[in-house]
């Protein structure tokens, strides 16, 4: 059963002051509103108006059933125009997941850019290294890194992102530079929170599980623990480009680099994605083009680490 049919057609009768009025208003023909208006007197069991040819006059039942119902279709109306509004403009609030050090570095400053401009819009973050499940968790977005997994979630690329092997020039200088992937079983490996170190090797993809004494979940952590020369390390560009410049690290194995990977915005599919998410992904995406952060700014000391992104 519908029972919104007939509601509409008899509030803007009486809004209206008449049929004609209502059946133009609505679009329809005047038979159309006067037969919906019957069907619903007799679904109620109760006459709602009296109708002459002169004027429309509400039963008592009538004027309490149009007050409420009046109330009902202005709100509809009002939930309507939000939702439009939701498509179109950032509103609400914005959930978002993401790497410890790389969200709170690259990602927190530019969602207060965003928000500065968009007032109706509010953030709510949560830093972790963890893959958290977008849809059970009630997140709008998560920035990831590394390569996807399948999954059923959208994504788009927001930035380059290389893996380096490196080391301090003090550890080089006392057990000297791997020559080959081979040679990595014969150095300290200081393993963090991905434990499989991806290379290429003639245009062939290699995983190799590395050893040593140093084990943990903080890319922060290993950078210090390169920085004081206690073995090679795989991290990310936006941990050691600034330290590879600065000559504080060096880039070993450089022939058998690891395949490029990204930064990626990750967030549940939805044919009308809402205009805070749409928009937002489009700002990093854009921000991102132009200018790429850690390639010539200072790295935090925060805790953080690269993982392998996860649908």
């Amino acid at each position: 059963m519908n029972r919104w049919s007939g509601v509409e057609e008899f509030v803007e009768v009486v809004n209206s002051g008449s049929f004609t009025a209502a059946a133009r208003k609505l679009g329809v023909s005047t038979s159309h509103v006067s037969r919906r208006i019957d069907a619903l007197e007799c679904r109620l069991s109760t006459r709602l108006l009296y109708r002459t040819t002169r004027q429309i006059t509400l039963t008592e039942v009538g004027k309490m059933y149009f007050e409420q119902c009046n109330d009902l279709i202005e709100k509809f109306a009002e939930v309507e125009a939000l939702v439009t509004q939701m498509q179109t403009e950032p509103v609400g609030t914005l959930k978002i997941t993401a790497p410890s050090v790389f969200g709170e570095k690259f990602i927190a400053p530019l969602a207060n850019d965003f928000i500065e401009v968009h007032p109706k819009l509010s953030v709510e973050f949560h830093f972790t290294n963890d893959v958290v499940d977008l849809v059970h968790d009630g997140y709008d977005l998560a920035i990831r890194t590394g390569d996807l997994k399948d999954s059923t979630l959208m994504a788009k690329k927001l930035a380059p992102r290389k893996l380096f092997v490196c080391a301090s020039p003090a550890y080089l200088k006392e057990f000297g530079a791997p020559a080959n992937l081979e040679d990595l079983q014969n150095h300290n490996c200081l393993v963090g929170l991905v434990d499989i170190w991806t290379f290429q090797d003639g245009g062939n993809a290699v995983n190799i599980k590395p050893h040593g004494r140093w084990h943990g979940n903080s890319g922060s952590a290993v950078l210090d623990a390169t920085l004081r020369g206690l073995g090679l390390a795989q991290l990310p560009d936006y941990y050691v480009n600034q330290k590879i410049q600065s000559g504080e690290l060096v880039e070993v194995l450089s022939d058998y680099q690891a395949p490029d990977s990204a930064v990626w915005a990750v967030y549940p599919f939805n044919r009308n994605l809402s205009a805070k998410v749409r928009l937002f992904v489009d700002f990093l995406s854009d921000h991102f083009q132009h200018h790429l952060p850690w390639m010539a700014e200072e790295h935090p000391d925060n805790d953080d680490e690269h993982r392998e992104a996860a649908g």
